[in-house]
């Protein structure tokens, strides 16, 4: 949809986007029409010191530029056509999710300490580098740690397993570890610059966990609003990517226990309906008997709810305990 009018037409072409104002907007990443089209008038404001009547000028034109009005069906299931599939490494897993996790999508994973979330995080970010007939897209990845789980040794196991080369596994991994809420969204968006280079191929964004530092930042029922709205901006910035670069996202998220479930399974993942709805497909992962877990796909917009069966071995995802 975008390359040949970006290739036509620069962000200069806009109106009210002058030499000053084109170095503004390059400065805050915003150095093509496509930034520019899904840019909020806020932003713009902000970022490029214009009026608000400049900024909705800006937003207009680079939308009609990119021709970005509405379209039949069937040419966005052409466009689906581009959508890939990482394999998880469990046959079970890879059959519920109908080939493995997607690109162009946020995938949550949420679940009890334990339950599999970063071991899933650290096998994907393995199995993306791997070539096509084995379930990879022979990509890159970029991985936002925040509570410091990220573990290199986990990688070179399950690349050993995997016929990788595990320093080849390593370097193919950018890793950066995020402080704060704040240094965390500032990291998603500095992951554009690294996605924009379409020669590296990073085909993988995984933020691992999604939640701690807003939980931590945000107490009490006063701050939640805040929190909500910063959450909400940063799963946007994460959409965005998955969008525009036909990337595959995972965040793994937290859970918390509803006080007034009395029967069932009374978890919830933290962030509620802003996590939930920016999130593409929302995966619950739980322990299961004999040393298994337990993935249950809980939204997805064309799988039906299932689950699947998997272990957590040495070598890594498996249908096997061994």
């Amino acid at each position: 949809m975008g390359n040949k009018e970006e290739k036509e037409y620069k962000i200069t072409d806009l109106p009210g986007v002058g030499p000053s104002t084109a170095e503004k907007l390059i400065a805050a990443g915003l150095d093509n029409l496509m930034s520019i089209a899904v840019c909020s008038i806020g932003v713009l404001v902000e970022e490029a010191g214009v009026s608000e009547n400049v900024a909705r000028k800006m937003i207009q034109a680079s939308r009609e530029m990119l021709d970005m009005g509405f379209e039949t069906a069937d040419t966005i299931l052409e466009k689906r056509q581009s959508i890939n599939k990482i394999t998880t490494g469990s046959k079970n897993f890879d059959e519920a999710l109908e080939g493995g996790f997607e690109t162009g999508a946020i995938t949550e994973l949420y679940g009890e300490f334990g339950s599999g979330k970063t071991q899933v995080s650290h096998q994907i970010a393995v199995n993306v580098q791997l070539p096509s007939e084995q379930g990879g897209l022979d990509g890159k990845v970029i991985y936002i740690d925040t509570e410091n789980t990220f573990r290199p040794e986990r990688i070179v196991q399950m690349a050993k397993a995997h016929g990788l080369d595990p320093n080849t596994a390593l370097k193919n991994i950018r890793v950066a570890r995020a402080y704060n809420s704040d240094h965390q969204m500032l990291l998603a968006e500095k992951a554009e610059d690294l996605l924009k280079n379409k020669e590296e191929n990073f085909r993988l964004l995984v933020v691992d966990s999604l939640t701690t530092h807003f939980r931590a930042e945000f107490i009490g029922r006063g701050t939640l609003s805040e929190r909500q709205q910063k959450l909400n901006k940063h799963m946007h910035t994460l959409l965005k990517l998955a969008d525009m670069y036909n990337v595959c996202v995972i965040v793994a998220n937290q859970v918390m226990a509803k006080p007034n479930v009395m029967f069932g399974d009374p978890t919830q993942a933290i962030g509620g309906h802003i996590v939930g709805h920016a999130s593409t497909f929302r995966i619950y992962l739980r322990k299961g008997k004999g040393g298994s877990r337990v993935a249950r796909i809980v939204d997805s917009p064309n799988l039906p709810e299932n689950e699947a069966m998997f272990f957590v071995t040495q070598d890594g995802l498996s249908d096997k305990d061994k």
